[in-house]
């Protein structure tokens, strides 16, 4: 397998379809408004972002703060039917109201507000449709402890029939993530078990039945646990028929970095490998696909008539607080410059190993990179004086400040450490300071600091703006330099 990602940086839970040439591929998106991030691609390795599924507050409802961080929007699953797209997903601040369903004739939207299937909490739902156009809706369910069943109308949410268990696994933790495949006379049911870090794997059953009874495997089809392969958590798949006949398969993966027992900062990335088939049974061809990567350098300068599709809030939709003008991008009063708690944070993912990021803007503003709001560290400008802060759970320190010219950027870089073997070593370097001619370096942390396995849950950084205090800013550039 390329240990390039076809979707670099926190996306998650990738889900595909294809109608004709082209492919689309959503991901999940957790606490961040808008949700459910989609992209469209002719070739499986370029992929452009034509918007968000869920773009507005009578779509998502997702909270803010510590006690929002990892829930909102669960894995989704994609599909074409009829003329349609149906995207079905888990909004895990709702869960009382089940699954919720949204269509759109256009994948870039809008999508129709959505419906909900009471009576059936968990999580990880899948659609699939039958011969006699019959919608089933499949997902894990925590409390009876495997993969449930039961046929809806996907257009008002309704239930059809009386919830059932197809499997409960092959014996591993966490059977989760369904998705139900057809392939000539025989259904699919892909999954993900073992727990969505270094013990993940795709497993595999079938049956002539959409319902079952289902044959599993003998063995997962995908895992890289137990090996030195530099994309760990390899699991929670979804398979697809290219134009051409031929098969493949998206899945999620981390690359961990740093000495023992080693960090992941950027979360869980999207990748692509190819399907064979033997016996009717699927078999992965990891060197299928050759995967270069594709630029991920960018500058908004804000001068469009709305942000763009890349830009996210935690717990609140940034339309509330980001004003996109010929002025540029002005910041609604966020959080006081001594608080940790983000109020108005607008981001954007990282996708690189190294990079750097920084800002040009008038008022008050802290830019920083975070897992969440106890886990984060950046630089914050009051006045003329800048200062250089992190937070890891209950520790607050500000590391260094400086006075700083007024045409300076506030800037941050990740910077992979030269180490040598047998040294102990973060993942990388945050360096926390400014621009004008250079960087100008005001403090350091250990990037471990700002990594999933030290602040828990499913996301993966973020490089976010806030005005601070009680005045607006507005900014004139934000650029990104991998």
């Amino acid at each position: 397998m390329s240990a390039v990602p076809i979707l670099p940086g926190f996306h998650p839970d990738p889900t595909i379809c294809r109608v004709g040439d082209e492919y689309f591929l959503a991901t999940s998106s957790f606490e961040y408004f808008p949700g459910v991030p989609i992209r469209r691609s002719t070739d499986l390795t370029a992929w452009e972002q034509i918007g968000n599924v869920l773009d507005r507050p009578s779509q998502l409802v997702v909270s803010r703060g510590a006690e929002g961080a990892s829930r909102g929007i669960y894995a989704p699953t994609l599909r074409h039917h009829d003329g349609l797209f149906w995207l079905v997903t888990t909004n895990v601040d709702e869960i009382q109201r089940g699954h919720l369903i949204v269509h759109a004739t256009d994948p870039a939207g809008p999508w129709s507000d959505p419906v909900y299937t009471q009576g059936t909490i968990g999580i990880d739902p899948d659609l699939a449709w039958d011969d006699d156009g019959e919608c089933f809706l499949t997902w894990k369910d925590p409390m009876a402890g495997g993969i449930a069943q039961v046929r809806v109308d996907p257009l008002t949410g309704e239930l059809l029939g009386q919830p059932r268990i197809l499997t409960t696994g092959t014996g591993l933790a966490h059977a989760e993530g369904p998705h139900l495949i057809r392939r000539g006379d025989w259904w699919y049911l892909v999954t993900a078990e073992g727990g969505t870090h270094t013990g993940h794997v795709v497993s595999v059953a079938r049956s002539r039945s959409i319902e079952g009874p289902f044959e599993p495997h003998p063995e997962p089809i995908l895992t890289h646990r137990s090996t030195s392969d530099p994309v760990q958590a390899t699991g929670h798949a979804d398979m697809f028929e290219l134009a051409d006949g031929s098969w493949a398969m998206v899945h999620l993966g981390i690359r961990q970095r740093g000495s023992f027992p080693r960090w992941h900062v950027n979360g869980r990335e999207t990748f692509l490998v190819g399907i064979d088939w033997i016996d009717d049974w699927p078999v992965v061809r990891e060197d299928r696909f050759e995967v270069a990567g594709g630029e991920t350098s960018f500058e908004d300068t804000f001068d469009d008539a709305k942000l763009g599709p890349r830009w996210i809030a935690p717990g609140i939709d940034p339309h509330a607080f980001a004003l996109v003008s010929a002025a540029g991008l002005t910041l609604r009063p966020g959080r006081q410059p001594g608080a940790s708690e983000a109020v108005h944070l607008l981001g954007v993912r990282a996708t690189d190993p190294e990079w750097q990021a920084s800002v040009a803007a008038r008022g008050d503003l802290a830019l920083l990179v975070r897992i969440d709001d106890a886990h984060w560290a950046g630089v914050q400008r009051v006045g003329g004086v800048l200062t250089a802060r992190a937070v890891v759970g209950p520790l607050q320190q500000e590391l260094g400040s400086a006075e700083v010219p007024v045409e300076a950027r506030l800037a941050l870089r990740a910077v992979l450490p030269q180490t040598q073997y047998g040294e102990r070593s973060g993942p990388d370097r945050i360096d926390l300071g400014y621009v004008t001619d250079d960087f100008h370096p005001v403090a350091s942390i250990d990037g471990r600091y700002v990594s999933t396995e030290v602040a828990g849950g499913f996301t993966g950084r973020i490089i976010g703006i806030e005005a601070l205090g009680d005045d607006d800013a507005v900014v004139t550039s934000f650029r990104y330099d991998a």
